[in-house]
């Protein structure tokens, strides 16, 4: 029996999206090319946008990163300047991504259990120097959420292209792409919408994605060509994951019969209230303030006892069958707790009472 992944990704995934892998495809094959054409419209109806209302889907072989590193690669001109905000490593990553590729680019930083600050991004953003932004929609070094909608009008107000990394929420948080003024967002399949690892996909403003041709510094990653190619006869320029692309048209269908995006919210939360009542009880403290708290994944503080030891703690949850995470802050020692994939609140007791159970063993 395979563990419980208490993770933000990869995730325990159903059956049904396991067994779907179990068909060989050519990348030409005319049901390969179905499917694809399938996802695509699906995750534009996911954003509450369309091919109609001037969006495309581009997916991308690779990671979430891989998504992220295509979307800055091929969106930003050289003569352009992005703004990144931060707060947190999955932010980092971005700023690190604008200095590989040598795109002119600043930050803007705040503490890790904070959002960043609207009012200083806006006065960033009056010196018209900026011609992109870029912000970690639920940044999962601690959980928190960004008010996205907030930076969207400020982009909107400011004639700045606008890149949401919604890697960890999209498909359980909802989100209006058009509405919040989103040029770029970017996930990945083995996230919210309970696919596995594979691809990475962004949904793209169409004028927007036009402005890429020619701009993109690498082959592979070039945004715009790999729509093209899409767009042209539905084929990917290399060889696509043809087996996690299966797995997931079926994870979309499973979302649909959930009930959507709020339904799958809805349960999420539900594993949320479960793990932050149970672990409060058991003693744990969370490093963000409730109202900076999202529901997708938890930060703990280690506690403050000489027994305690994550190294230990992990593996002896592992032993019983949970996964969790280590912490990623820079400046709390936590470790993390995902509330997604396909768990549930009896999942999430059965946790609760493993560490319970090690909690008494090792004596803290």
């Amino acid at each position: 029996m395979d563990k419980l992944l208490f993770t933000p990704g990869p995730l325990t995934t159903s059956m049904t999206v396991k067994e779907a892998m179990l068909h060989d495809l050519g990348s030409r094959d005319l049901s390969f090319i179905k499917a694809v054409r399938e996802i695509r419209k699906e995750l534009l109806a996911l954003g509450h946008v369309s091919q109609d209302t001037g969006y495309e889907t581009v997916i991308m072989q690779g990671s979430g990163t891989f998504g992220v590193e295509s979307v800055i690669s091929s969106v930003v001109p050289e003569s352009g300047k992005l703004l990144v905000l931060i707060n947190g490593a999955y932010g980092e990553r971005i700023a690190k991504i604008a200095s590989v590729h040598k795109i002119p680019y600043h930050t803007l930083v705040c503490d890790e259990d904070q959002t960043p600050d609207p009012q200083e991004t806006e006065e960033l953003l009056t010196d018209g120097s900026f011609t992109h932004m870029v912000i970690v929609h639920c940044e999962t070094t601690s959980g928190i959420f960004n008010p996205i909608d907030a930076f969207g009008e400020l982009a909107e107000k400011y004639g700045v292209t606008y890149i949401v990394d919604s890697m960890s929420a999209f498909g359980a948080v909802p989100v209006d792409i058009a509405a919040c003024h989103i040029d770029f967002l970017v996930s990945s399949s083995n996230k919210c919408i309970e696919g596995v690892p594979g691809f990475s996909f962004v949904i793209a403003q169409r004028d927007s994605l036009i402005k890429c041709k020619d701009q993109a510094d690498t082959l592979v990653l070039d945004l715009y060509a790999q729509w093209i190619g899409l767009e042209n006869d539905g084929q990917f320029r290399f060889t696509p994951p043809t087996h996690a692309l299966l797995a997931f048209r079926q994870a979309l269908r499973e979302l649909a019969e959930e009930g959507g995006v709020s339904a799958r919210a809805d349960r999420y939360r539900g594993n949320f209230n479960t793990l932050a009542e149970g672990m409060s009880v058991l003693g744990f403290k969370e490093y963000l303030s409730r109202d900076k708290q999202g529901y997708i994944i938890n930060s703990y503080h280690y506690p403050e006892h000489a027994a305690f030891d994550f190294k230990a703690f992990y593996n002896k949850l592992n032993d019983r069958g949970f996964i969790i995470y280590p912490g990623k802050l820079t400046k709390a020692n936590c470790f993390r707790v995902g509330n997604i994939g396909r768990l549930y609140t009896k999942d999430v007791q059965a946790l609760l009472q493993a560490i319970t159970e090690v909690k008494s063993e090792m004596g803290f």
